[in-house]
């Protein structure tokens, strides 16, 4: 090569060269300035974890980027996590408010169903931590809500359904007063206010029951109970109703079957269902009403050939003052009380009560109870408890 030509590619590649070198270094200092310009969140201290775990409530720790560095197992089950990301806009914006002002925020707030999941409300505390995270505390209170709103509706319920009789006993009053030169009439106005009276009473002790029965979650004197005594009984208590409509009533126990509670109130149980069965069939038909020993524990059965209840209305049958036709059942004199009774007297024995109904064709409702414990004593033969 020509030394003049080697001479300036030399010079060239010297230039380019230099010029990368400057380019790099610029670069480099550009890229020590942006990071020192970006500030770094500063790790979670490793006994921060610990501390979270322990907590009653769901915790929460964000970064800057709204990034969940850290989360409680509780956390994600309530679906308020999605790997990284908090998936509840309400909680979000909490967490942005908190970021902006570092100001402690405490509310309760009510998230909408999603992914199989029902409506939840949550008490929610949210707190600046460490600078540069935000810290949040989720309670979940809907259960304790739920309680509120059957409370609530327990009181309104009952204030109806005694203005009820009251204002008609007050009604009656008035009309003997008007009539009081009139016997029959008198006697007419008399015997009605005899049915309300007994309306009334009936709905006075049912709620008294219900609300003893909800105050204690376990039974006082638990004992040994022969299920056909339980049955024998109740139905003697029922024979009069039955008698008026020309209901049948055919009961079959297996002397085996023995249950682990409180005689009265089963008797009361297996009252009431029998009582429904009568009051919502046909004249001139059965109730069938039976126990029988299984693998799982023991069942009672009160079968009937009613009208029936349609599938809509099963799963609510049994909350208070539920009644699948008003009307028909303020006809019959039912308070709407009997069904939730018999389901907290099931739940005090530890079992439960289903339904199974078809329109048309009538219904069964089958009490489920465990098998007694070995250590119970025997009752003594033809003994009620």
């Amino acid at each position: 090569m020509d030394p003049t030509n080697a001479a300036l590619l030399g010079g060239l590649a010297g230039v380019v060269i230099g010029s990368m070198s400057v380019f790099a270094v610029r670069a480099s200092e550009k890229s020590e300035v942006r990071m020192t310009q970006v500030p770094v969140a500063p790790r979670i201290p490793p006994g921060a974890s610990a501390v979270l775990a322990v907590l009653r409530s769901s915790a929460l720790v964000l970064d800057t980027a709204e990034r969940v560095v850290n989360t409680s197992p509780s956390a994600v089950a309530m679906g308020l996590v999605d790997e990284d990301r908090l998936v509840q806009p309400q909680l979000l914006e909490l967490v942005r408010q908190v970021h902006r002002d570092g100001e402690i925020r405490e509310t309760e707030l009510s998230i909408g169903a999603g992914r199989g999941r029902p409506p939840a409300w949550l008490h929610v505390r949210a707190a600046p931590l460490m600078d540069a995270h935000v810290l949040l505390l989720v309670d979940d209170r809907t259960s304790a809500h739920r309680v509120e709103e059957v409370r609530r509706d327990f009181v309104v319920n009952v204030s109806h359904e005694l203005k009820t009789p009251v204002g008609g006993l007050s009604l009656l009053a008035e009309a003997i007063a008007d009539a009081k030169d009139d016997p029959e009439a008198v006697e007419r106005f008399a015997s009605r206010m005899q049915l309300e009276s007994a309306r009334l009473g009936k709905l006075i002790k049912e709620i008294v029951d219900l609300s003893r029965l909800q105050a204690s979650d376990a039974l006082q004197e638990p004992k040994r109970v022969r299920l056909a005594e339980v049955i024998r009984e109740a139905v003697d208590l029922s024979l009069v109703e039955a008698d008026a409509k020309q209901i049948r009533i055919v009961q079959r126990a297996d002397p085996a079957a023995i249950a682990y509670g409180d005689h009265g109130l089963l008797v009361t149980a297996v009252r009431n269902l029998i009582g429904n069965a009568i009051a919502y069939s046909p004249e001139q038909t059965e109730v069938g009403v039976g126990a029988q020993v299984s693998a799982e524990g023991v069942t009672i059965t009160v079968a009937d050939r009613g009208l029936g209840i349609p599938v809509a209305e099963q799963e609510r049958i049994f909350e208070r003052f539920y009644r699948v036709d008003s009307a028909r059942s303020r006809s019959t004199g039912g308070t709407g009380l009997g069904l939730a009774i018999v389901k907290h007297i099931c739940a005090n024995h530890g079992g439960s009560v289903t339904v199974w109904s078809r329109e048309g064709e009538g219904s069964t409702f089958t009490i489920r109870l465990p098998h007694p414990p070995a250590s119970a004593s025997t009752p003594a033969e033809g003994s009620a408890a």
